[in-house]
């Protein structure tokens, strides 16, 4: 973090769009301030083009008159209701809102807004941290507004409330799950009182939709190790609330002296795992869910142990009721976690045995194009604390992978689906769609799959007579 003096600031805000502002602003006799996210990443050197301003009067009016010094290059639009104005220029977005303190209500997290002061708006932000405020006008220009000492609470790297924070995560529910983003985003810690506050108020973010926790959760899934906010929202029981799912993973049983892992710690260890090689949002949410199905698989068996058996394809049952209760998609995107959920055992199976060709093309043809995902959630699932093992499991899926790149060179779609389909196999005997026709497409599928026979018309189709006349089917021709 730097250490900035008003000097400081104001040589940063040295720009054409921040003296234009401070010339309109004084040209109305206004006090004009740029405010949160944009000066906190001023101090924590973070880029950022969104920038809030915060007038003393008439935000929309300040964005009017801005517009037109700014001419056709700027894009306004305003939003009376909310009584907020945004201006776009040069791929810079600048926000502006009036003064304001606001009341809640106990049921809803909209607030009841009033015309107020500068120290009034500044009380109503959710942290230290965001509550920071740098004048633009003229005579003032660079000056930094900070009652909370948020520029301290930066330098310690901690989140904490500039008031109450019951009263402030009681009034918006929706600041608990920011506060842990942001100590998952900034790697910050949160203020013990903070935090405690956290854990008394977690009920409330009954009153939160779903599309509002999601986004949050998705903010915390693309930071560099979101194991953390996992943490955080399990502790403070918000997890339980959000996704009691994945929070009922945070379980060891104990029977006869042994134990099974935490599932739940486990799956964030896989998930950072895979942070560390993709950011792909989806991959990342198939990492979390790929264990979650681990709770309803759980059983004893006196002669193993616990087991888990099905747990990928029960797990991937859940995952359309999860997306669904967090207004995820429920598109090609939910399709694919699901699909990460179901086959992430199978690289894992293969590569705890000898890896033959057969169990790889079937590998192959099952997961498509997603196959180098489902790799890299795969080794990412390997967190055995016994080397030699995970040694001999890093070894097997080089050769899975060395495999997989030699059927795909080999274009794997026309070497793995066999030439006769489904449509010329109802034409030869006569059928209509059936399970007889589902049961002849398989006998060639597997075939091709365990190489028993070419991939070709004619030892094909010999195989198709005989597995038809052993099922009591006679050829139309």
């Amino acid at each position: 973090m730097r250490l900035l003096t008003n000097a400081d600031l104001a040589q940063l805000l040295d720009k054409d769009i921040f003296h234009t502002i401070s010339s309109v602003a004084d040209g109305l006799g206004v006090e004009c301030y740029v405010v949160g996210g944009y000066v906190r990443d001023l101090f924590l050197e973070r880029p950022s083009n969104d920038i809030d301003v915060v007038v003393v009067g008439s935000g929309i009016e300040v964005a009017s008159a801005l517009k037109k010094h700014l001419g056709k290059s700027a894009y306004l639009s305003v939003f009376k209701n909310f009584g907020t104005a945004q201006i776009k220029y040069k791929g810079m977005e600048v926000e502006f809102v009036g003064a304001r303190k606001e009341s809640y209500s106990h049921n809803s997290r909209k607030p009841i807004v009033e015309d107020g002061t500068l120290e009034d708006d500044q009380n109503r932000r959710d942290f230290t941290i965001n509550a920071l405020a740098v004048c633009l006008n003229k005579d003032r220009f660079g000056e930094l507004v900070d009652p909370f000492d948020g520029i301290y609470d930066m330098e310690d790297g901690i989140i904490r409330t500039p008031l109450d924070p019951d009263i402030t995560f009681s009034d918006d529910p929706l600041r608990m799950l920011r506060c842990i983003r942001f100590a998952t985003q900034l790697n910050f810690f949160i203020d013990d009182e903070t935090f405690e506050a956290l854990e008394r108020n977690a009920g409330r973010i009954s009153i939160i939709s779903g599309e509002r926790i999601q986004e949050e959760l998705n903010k915390i899934m693309k930071t560099r190790t979101p194991s953390r906010g996992f943490v955080d929202l399990q502790r403070c029981g918000l997890l339980e609330l959000i996704l009691p799912e994945l929070s009922a993973l945070d379980v060891v049983d104990t029977k006869n002296g042994r134990a099974h892992k935490n599932n739940f710690y486990h799956t964030l260890e896989v998930l950072d795992n895979v942070c560390a090689h993709s950011d792909d949002l989806w991959l990342r949410w198939g990492a979390l869910m790929h264990d979650v199905g681990k709770t309803k698989s759980k059983r004893w068996d006196p002669s193993v142990g616990w087991t888990f058996h099905n747990h990928n394809f029960i797990g991937a049952k859940m995952v359309p009721d999860i997306f669904r209760r967090l207004k995820l998609p429920l598109d090609a995107k939910m399709k694919y976690v699901q699909k990460m959920v179901d086959l992430h055992m199978r690289p894992i199976v293969i590569a705890d045995e000898v890896v033959t060709d057969s169990a790889v093309r079937r590998l192959l043809n099952d997961a498509g194009d997603d196959i180098d995902d489902l790799m890299t959630l795969c080794e990412a699932d390997i967190t055995s604390k016994n080397e030699v093992r995970k040694k001999q499991f890093r070894e097997n899926f080089r050769m899975v992978r060395e495999k997989l790149h030699d059927l795909k060179e080999k274009d794997y779609k026309r070497l793995l689906q066999p030439c006769i389909d489904g449509n010329e196999i109802m034409r030869m005997f006569g059928l209509s769609p059936s399970w007889e026709v589902g049961a002849l497409k398989k006998c060639l599928k597997d075939a091709v799959l365990d190489n028993k026979v070419p991939n070709e018309r004619e030892p094909l189709m010999e195989l198709l007579v005989r597995k038809a006349e052993s099922m009591g089917l006679k050829c139309k021709d």
